[in-house]
């Protein structure tokens, strides 16, 4: 578990194949996934991805996100 505080303008440097479970703290997360697929994210709102199940998937934010985050 950790909490993850991500600045402005932050993109993920890789696409990520490993599972986590992701709620959203404070601020707006979109989560892509390699296949074109994105979704936006609001503080209160989490998602769950699969090891090596779904698509790989990456962060971004416009604003900054604080994350608390389950590998």
């Amino acid at each position: 578990m950790r909490l993850v505080e991500y600045s402005p303008g932050y993109v993920a440097d890789h696409w990520c194949d490993r599972g986590h479970i992701i709620h959203v703290v404070a601020g707006t997360l979109v989560s892509e996934l390699k296949d074109g697929r994105r979704t936006e994210l609001k503080a209160g709102m989490s998602y769950m991805v699969s090891d090596f199940g779904d698509a790989a998937h990456r962060s971004v934010t416009e604003t900054g996100a604080t994350l608390f985050i389950v590998d």
